[in-house]
């Protein structure tokens, strides 16, 4: 007679082998969806920065599951990845621990590869580090939100090597009827993607467009509009060859917290998921640069803040501008980054363009649960671990100094970032101060807020992070003032947007 115990266990392994058995048939089921137009992703999961508890954003994401013309062989095994990501995702035992490789041309081969089958690589461009992932696997796409414990409301940007591959992601080759306002509007827009796509393209700036069908929605937060930009960075550009498919990728950090421009900060934030990070320092290429509060620093992100970002849209019928003339869509700068609106503009004009788009600033301060067009449009982002405020303007210029007992307290348990030494005078009182540039250089200060705002959270005995208020510094005319912008930008959601009149 077999005894009582071993009854019990072949029981429950024989009823843990029907389970996976039903587990893996759903799965196959589930990769065999991408056949039809589309399929749904039910009760997608994130979780809140600082919280490892999953909380559902939406009981129903619609997507997409047609393929690109990107790349004929990824076409003929879309649905081969999809499959096998279904399948690897399926086991928390599998999950690896994320992985430092080197940027040589054979280890960018085998992350190209990786990329391909639907996982996860974190490389640097010329802003910040980027979480990259396969654009048209949205699979593969899922992955970069769960890793990121980012909101299914925060579109993703698709970078690619040229403007074609960007112009296939868009939707701007159907026409309306020949003469009619339609018409005229589809030849104007894609039109200005081009322009855009030569004058800026490879660079630090995101064009947003109405999206080709072949573009899953979780990539574009179910808009219909995508990010494309194409990156000047040799290594970004030479992993998003090996992978021969387009590359989705935000930065590389948890949602909310502090952009990365070293892979060290990609590991602090991501040191638990299964990602390949690509490091330029273990094969000696990685350049030496600046920090400013120990000198000690490394970049190879030389913008340092994210890209531009411009929203092309065509209006439904063409409105009449100041000079009498006919306006047929706008460009919106939804996030501020090294290229100007004025850089814009000019490009425009010199293809005799400008008279037909409005360039304006449309920057945004959105809660999580909207679905944005792009990304960094949430009013908390590029938050340090240790709250942060905004020392209003009015107490910059204050003549009068004397701080309260409380003051004092605050401040030295306190650390301030600095710009243009607005804050100098509270230097003594702090626990630690850095000015990211005391000339006001917009350059130095863009290459060094990211990575600023993360020593911040490390000064021991921190408490409060205080940042100058930069509210009216200036327009958006030229690429330096492009830049101060987008630190002021940084700042700004890195505060949350509330704004102190005293260190309390």
């Amino acid at each position: 007679m077999i005894p009582y115990h071993q009854t019990i266990r072949r029981r429950f392994l024989l009823s843990s082998c029907i389970f996976v058995l039903r587990c893996q048939s759903f799965r196959c089921l589930s990769a065999l969806a991408p056949k039809r137009s589309s399929f749904i992703l039910h009760r997608d999961l994130y979780f809140t920065s600082g919280d490892r508890t999953p909380r559902c954003y939406s009981n129903r994401v619609m997507v997409s599951s047609s393929t690109s013309a990107f790349s004929a062989g990824n076409r003929d095994n879309m649905h081969a990845t999809s499959m096998s990501s279904m399948v690897s995702s399926g086991s928390t035992e599998m999950k690896q621990k994320a992985k430092l490789v080197s940027a040589s041309l054979q280890s960018l081969a085998e992350c190209g590869s990786r990329l391909r089958s639907g996982h996860l690589v974190s490389f640097p461009t010329e802003t910040v580090y980027g979480l990259g992932c396969h654009a048209l696997d949205p699979i593969a796409v899922q992955r970069v939100f769960h890793a990121k414990q980012r909101p299914l409301s925060d579109p993703l940007i698709v970078h690619v090597i040229k403007a074609e591959q960007a112009l296939e992601l868009w939707d701007a080759s159907s026409k309306g009827p020949a003469g009619s306002h339609c018409d005229q509007a589809q030849q104007l827009e894609k039109q200005v993607l081009e322009v855009l796509t030569t004058a800026f393209f490879p660079g630090p700036l995101t064009i947003v467009a109405r999206a080709n069908p072949s573009v899953p929605q979780i990539v574009m937060a179910n808009t219909g509009y995508v990010a494309c930009r194409s990156p000047s960075h040799p290594i970004a550009r030479a992993l998003i060859s090996s992978a021969e498919c387009p590359i989705a990728a935000p930065s590389a950090n948890k949602f909310g917290h502090v952009s990365p421009t070293l892979a060290a900060h990609v590991m602090d934030d991501l040191g638990d998921e299964d990602v390949w990070i690509v490091d330029p320092s273990l094969d000696g290429s990685e350049e030496t640069g600046e920090c400013c509060h120990d000198g000690s620093g490394k970049t190879v992100c030389q913008v340092g803040v994210e890209s531009t970002v411009a929203k092309v849209q065509i209006y439904p019928s063409p409105s009449t501008t100041n000079e009498g003339g006919k306006s047929f869509g706008c460009i919106s700068i939804l996030r501020h980054g090294a290229i100007s609106s004025n850089s814009i503009r000019e490009a425009l004009k010199k293809a005799c363009i400008d008279e037909y788009f409005d360039v304006k600033d449309g920057v945004q301060y959105t809660p999580e649960n909207v679905n944005n067009v792009a990304p960094g449009q949430t009013v908390k982002h590029y938050s340090p671990h240790v709250p942060c405020f905004m020392v209003s303007v009015a107490r910059q210029q204050s003549s009068f100094d004397q701080l309260s007992k409380e003051e004092m307290k605050t401040l030295s348990q306190s650390v301030i970032i600095d710009f243009a030494a607005k804050l100098s005078r509270y230097q003594k009182y702090a626990l630690a101060y850095c000015d990211l540039s005391p000339s006001g250089d917009a350059q130095r200060a863009a290459t060094l807020v990211f990575e600023t705002l993360r020593w911040s959270e490390n000064v021991k005995g921190a408490t409060h992070v205080f940042v100058p208020d930069m509210s009216g510094e200036v327009s958006d005319e030229g690429e330096e003032e492009a830049l101060v912008l987008a630190v002021k930008d940084k700042l700004t959601r890195a505060a949350s947007g509330v704004v102190v009149a005293s260190f309390q």
